[in-house]
């Protein structure tokens, strides 16, 4: 008798579970069948940034920053840090608008910090490649292009409007930017002729 309600019971058991696996399967083949290539803008702007990142390489890692080749520069902010680039690192892509260089952060303490990094002055970002470590090498993993309007870090704005991005124009050469720098800014971004810039 016990063994035929027991029956009973796992017959209407599996009744029940039959609509709901049926269900599941229904909802699988729905979702799976679905048109995910309507994305939000939000999706498609990241996808793209991704995409623009792979397909912009890292270039080769400079020797580290010796002292002799630093350059000084003064961000419009409050000096918590001194700013340095180095000069012999310095690479311009005039077709681009892109410039690679060194950037030294030094506490008043004396602390420090080392960057590879790059702006482009077409798209108004930055970009770090990779940081500095103590034993003088490289490391960390390169960044994707980012806003220099959204950045906290003073040395970005600087650096594109005062020494090589003035006017929103990328400098032709290192030299040139290099004489921006020992020159406290470009001549562009005090509303100067361009031939006082990029004189021969």
């Amino acid at each position: 008798m016990r063994s035929q309600r027991g029956a009973a019971r796992i017959a209407r058991a599996r009744s029940r579970l039959k609509p709901l696996v049926l269900s599941v399967s229904l909802a699988a083949v729905l979702l799976g069948g679905c048109d995910h290539s309507d994305r939000s803008d939000w999706e498609r702007k990241n996808d793209a940034q991704l995409d623009r990142d792979v397909s912009d390489p890292v270039p080769p890692f400079p020797a580290f920053p010796g002292r002799s080749t630093l350059l000084e520069f003064e961000p419009r902010a409050p000096r918590d840090f001194r700013y340095y680039i180095d000069g012999a690192t310095l690479n311009v892509d005039p077709k681009k608008g892109v410039i690679n260089y060194v950037l030294v952060a030094r506490s008043l303490s004396g602390v420090e910090n080392v960057a590879f990094e790059a702006i482009n002055c077409k798209s108004d970002e930055y970009r770090v490649y990779a940081f500095g470590r103590a034993d003088g090498t490289w490391g960390g993993r390169p960044g994707g292009w980012r806003p220099i309007a959204e950045s906290r870090q003073p040395q970005y704005r600087s650096l594109q409007r005062d020494y090589f991005c003035p006017q929103s124009n990328p400098i032709s050469d290192a030299e040139e930017g290099r004489r921006a720098l020992q020159d406290g800014g470009h001549p562009w971004s005090r509303g100067f002729d361009a031939d006082s810039a990029r004189r021969p």
